[in-house]
């Protein structure tokens, strides 16, 4: 690594610690006006946005899509600032923050998954209930994370999201140590809204879109003889705060057939963005990969 590589590392790592202990009112603000900003700069990113709502709401007429990417960029600018508080901050700032609502018994060490959609708060509700896992000495969360190309942030970020006992395992080779992580009872919150590439994936419905999608849900709860909840993290009424709800188990889930249980998945997660579109992190391309002899969705 260059010494410019290294000197712009540690000057982002003192902005986010900086934002991190900001008053929070300040925090939301300034992510806002950033969000903001950077939804009317020319990028990428800003065309992924658009096409995923045009694909999902082809009702809307276009300039409704607009003032809904707008208020995605706001609110996405909001939650990667916020990030800064999450993981530098003290359980108490994130407990200030978030408020968890529960409709399962926490603690009681059952094998469980939760599985949350990629609403902009998802990391704020992972590191609120490995905070109050620590606080009341229940059993440690576990989550999956994939690799950055920044090998300095990658480590800094996996040291923040385990300081409240957590363990992060890596999606790409660590299959028995989330097995490992579930039959023990941990939280283990798995995110399956993201498009790896066909390997051990189906095309089920979302927004009526053929979608790429992971079936390892089904077969880790399988396996593991593990229940299936639904774990949400979104912005209270007044968007003053995040409420992560986590719901009780799904019933009769998983099924024998793999391929029902991930289409069923989707459509949780549809009828939970259709609540609050403007939250979802539109900025991945979920439509990446097409069912052989489909053209690109974002060609």
């Amino acid at each position: 690594m260059s010494w410019l590589h290294t000197l712009l590392n540690y000057i982002g790592l003192s902005i986010l610690r900086l934002f991190a202990f900001l008053p929070y009112t300040w925090t939301v603000q300034i992510g806002y006006a950033l969000g903001s900003v950077f939804g009317r700069l020319p990028h990428q990113r800003k065309y992924v946005v658009l096409r995923n709502l045009e694909l999902c709401f082809p009702n809307l007429g276009p300039h409704q899509i607009q003032i809904l990417a707008n208020q995605h960029w706001r609110l996405l600018g909001r939650a990667v600032i916020e990030r800064s508080r999450v993981w530098l901050g003290s359980a108490e700032q994130i407990f200030s923050m978030v408020d968890i609502e529960s409709e399962i018994p926490l603690g009681d060490n059952k094998p469980r998954i939760l599985v949350i959609p990629h609403f902009v708060g998802f990391e704020c509700g992972f590191m609120a209930l490995s905070a109050l896992g620590e606080k009341n000495g229940w059993q440690r969360g576990a989550g999956l994370y994939q690799n950055m190309k920044n090998p300095f942030f990658n480590q800094k970020i996996i040291e923040w999201r385990n300081r409240f006992g957590a363990k992060s395992i890596n999606r790409q080779n660590r299959l028995f140590d989330l097995i490992r992580e579930i039959r023990k009872g941990n939280f283990v919150v798995i995110a399956p809204d993201i498009d790896l590439g066909p390997k051990d994936s189906v095309f089920v419905p979302f927004f009526g879109i053929p979608t790429n999608t992971i079936t390892a849900i089904s077969r880790l709860a399988k396996a593991c003889s593990a229940e299936v909840c639904l774990m949400i993290t979104t912005l209270n009424a007044d968007k003053s705060k995040y409420i992560c709800k986590i719901h009780k188990a799904l019933p009769n889930f998983p099924s024998d057939d793999p391929v029902s249980d991930t289409a069923r998945l989707n459509h949780y997660f549809e009828e939970e963005i259709r609540k609050r579109p403007a939250e979802y992190y539109w900025v991945h391309k979920r439509f990446k990969y097409r069912p052989p002899g489909e053209a690109s969705l974002y060609d």
